[in-house]
């Protein structure tokens, strides 16, 4: 079932010019990312789950701008099968999208991803707009990675024509109300999880500035690849008293091996490789949305508040949201950190109180 909602108000601009009415921004996409991006935009907006295959011009007929939220923010209502199927869902979802988008007419396509999609290393450098994306290998192919490559993949053959104009946001680590990530995951973990010989730095970006970005972007003709994110960068120690947590570190062949293993035998059903999101940087430069004069409302450091505050209470360790039923819902970073990081824990404990 296709789930819709409209909401009611002129369509306005970001700088007051009048951009339709009824019905002419549609928002598509599942999750707390979507539901933000439709409620902050501030106008008459309809909201779907998905375009339906039966019908799709029908259910963006009236679309002036399309939103495609192809990165949820919610693990828990992630898919779960496998890779290979996954993606080819992804592919003709958003073939489908930017089809009925031509067909109605809609002269916008923005689209929602994020900056993961160009990877994460050891003093990775900043994430500039016009970067290539790195070759993704099959490991990536299974998570939301994978995901959003493939979904890039036809968004930018799409950019190839006149019409409509295609723009892909690729964000910092999302924060905001309901945001469940594998970045969110990470600070329910007892341990911040770090890797030796790597400084992994934080940059995040509050989902209303993500949707502020979205009308920015429609308002001022932005097409192609941009990277968003808050102006600044956090370095760890400034996280780790922010957030109250000590941290343990581990050599990278430990905390990866350990995670491939257990995706091996089904405890992570996400790739190992998700793992570097949490403990290598990628901080985005937002060049051309700085250029066109947008900036972040929200800096890193009241983002992380906003997250801290939002996982308080929760320990993604032992409990429900790392038991056996709930595995599936995690991404491999959420679910590693918390068994890497508590297992180190435990062995330390333990060769303490050794004689």
């Amino acid at each position: 079932m296709v789930g819709e909602q409209i909401r009611s108000g002129r369509s306005t601009r970001r700088d007051g010019v009048s951009t339709g009415s009824a019905d002419d921004v549609v928002v598509v996409g599942r999750g707390p990312i979507a539901s933000a991006v439709a409620s902050a935009w501030g106008e008459q907006v309809r909201t779907l789950d998905e375009v339906p295959a039966d019908d799709p011009h029908d259910a963006l007929a009236g679309a002036d701008v399309v939103v495609l939220v192809a990165h949820p923010g919610d693990l828990v209502g992630s898919p779960v099968k496998g890779g290979r199927e996954r993606e080819a869902a992804v592919v003709a979802h958003t073939q489908r999208v930017l089809g009925a988008a031509r067909a109605v007419g809609a002269r916008h396509v923005v689209a929602i991803g994020s900056a993961v999609v160009h990877g994460a290393w050891a003093d990775r450098p900043v994430i500039h707009d016009a970067d290539a994306l790195p070759r993704a290998d099959e490991a990536a192919r299974e998570g939301l990675v994978g995901d959003l490559l493939a979904a890039e993949a036809v968004l930018e053959r799409a950019r190839r024509r006149k019409a409509p104009l295609v723009t892909v946001l690729r964000p910092a680590a999302v924060v905001g109300v309901g945001i469940d990530t594998f970045v969110t995951r990470h600070f329910e973990a007892p341990r911040l999880l770090t890797v030796r010989g790597a400084v992994r730095q934080w940059q995040f970006l509050h989902v209303e500035d993500l949707a502020a970005a979205a009308r920015f972007a429609v308002a001022h003709r932005l097409t192609g690849a941009l990277t968003v994110g808050a102006d600044d960068v956090l370095e760890p120690a400034a996280v780790e008293a922010a957030a109250g947590m000590r941290r343990i570190e581990l050599a990278a062949t430990t905390a990866f091996g350990t995670a491939e293993r257990l995706h091996r035998v089904g405890v992570l059903p996400a790739p190992a490789s998700e793992l570097a999101f949490v403990v290598y940087p990628w901080t985005v430069a937002a060049d051309r949305l700085h250029e066109a004069g947008w900036t972040a409302r929200w800096s890193s450091a009241a983002c992380l508040d906003v997250l801290l505050e939002g996982v308080q209470g929760r320990v993604a360790v032992a409990g429900r949201r790392v038991g056996t039923k709930d595995a599936a819902a995690l991404g491999a970073a959420g679910a590693a950190v918390a068994l890497i990081g508590t297992a180190a824990v435990w062995r330390q404990a333990r060769a303490r109180r050794r004689p």
